[in-house]
């Protein structure tokens, strides 16, 4: 299929803030999504972004059921690893349903790969649930390792009150 990888721009953020509830409600989750797509503009597309977005578009001859020509993308952003230095860390990858299969989602990963290599990163990081096997499988498919079977990492957060209590815990200035 006839598509291209670009990076988003400010004016994509409502078809990706479209996306990443599709995302969310695949994964069971959509009452998590409390972003909109007024903070997506805000913190992607100001001086200092915190996160850089890839997306996916087709023709409009080969637009989806709903009309929507942007049907995949691919935010992700820079991180450091005191081990190995530069990394980029991939937050979201989705392709539309209807979209899938026909290499919108390898495109979008090498993208993501090339932009990272390109910044010197030594590696490319991301998380997936552990219930979805086709996303693990294709992944690995890749050449990705499971770093939760082989080195027996976990993945831990801090949000909501106990973020509040940790932060009122730091010391004076």
């Amino acid at each position: 299929m006839d598509f291209k990888v670009r990076a988003a721009t400010k004016e994509d953020c409502k078809e990706i803030s479209r996306m990443i509830l599709e995302l969310a409600v695949y994964e069971n989750m959509p009452d998590q999504v409390k972003i909109s797509h007024e903070e997506l503009e805000q913190d992607g597309f100001c001086q200092n972004p915190f996160f850089e977005c890839l997306v996916a578009e087709v023709p409009e001859e080969h637009k989806s059921k709903e009309g929507f020509t942007i049907v995949g993308y691919a935010l992700y952003f820079y991180t450091y690893s005191t081990w190995k230095g530069r990394s980029v860390y991939l937050e979201d990858l989705y392709v539309m349903p209807e979209f899938r299969g026909r290499g919108i989602g390898k495109g979008l990963l090498s993208k993501v790969a090339e932009v990272g290599k390109k910044k010197q990163c030594v590696r490319l990081q991301l998380s997936v649930l552990d219930w979805n096997a086709p996303t693990r499988d294709f992944y690995a498919a890749k050449g990705a390792q499971d770093l939760t079977a082989s080195e027996g990492w976990h993945f831990i957060r801090f949000d909501g009150q106990n973020l509040d209590n940790l932060a009122n815990e730091a010391p004076k200035d």
